[in-house]
């Protein structure tokens, strides 16, 4: 993450990983502050067995595309609500040159950025790719008992 402001956010990404039992690293680094620390950072993660990146930042945000153009990993950017409610950072991260991908999702979904570390983790664990088909399964558990839960909200007009 960018700060450690941005904590309150990329934790969700932090209890999916721990979810699925994946170890993983947590740093501070900032694209401006201490690029110094985040070549290495970025240079060094395949040596040390990480095989997806998750790097999240508000504003400018330039943390998740400088890290993608210093590695071959994937690179997943999370867009911090900071200011512009987040715009600026999910353009900042959306927006890069060709050949430096940043898969990106929604502002503040460090969740499913967990969710698709974990996905991309499993298309070569056949053990992992099981307990993902299961956590998919229990969302559409979850909303079919959430729709169930629904029809017996009654207001004078509703009609199912």
């Amino acid at each position: 993450m960018g700060s450690t402001s941005d904590l309150p956010v990329m934790e969700a990404a932090a209890k999916i990983l721990d979810e699925f039992e994946i170890p993983f690293e947590m740093n501070a680094l900032s694209a401006h502050r201490t690029p110094e620390k985040v070549e290495e950072f970025a240079r060094t993660a395949y040596d040390r067995g990480i095989r997806v990146i998750i790097a999240g930042a508000g504003m400018a945000a330039h943390l998740p595309g400088v890290i993608a153009a210093m590695t071959p990993l994937p690179v997943i950017g999370v867009p911090i609500k900071a200011t512009l409610d987040g715009m600026d950072a999910l353009l900042a991260i959306v927006q890069m040159p060709p050949g430096i991908p940043v898969a990106t999702v929604a502002i503040n979904g460090a969740r499913n950025a967990a969710i698709l570390a974990v996905q991309i983790l499993a298309t070569d664990n056949k053990e992992l790719f099981d307990r993902v088909a299961a956590f998919k399964e229990s969302l559409k558990e979850k909303i079919v008992k959430a729709n169930e839960e629904l029809g017996k909200v009654n207001f004078k007009f509703k009609v199912n």
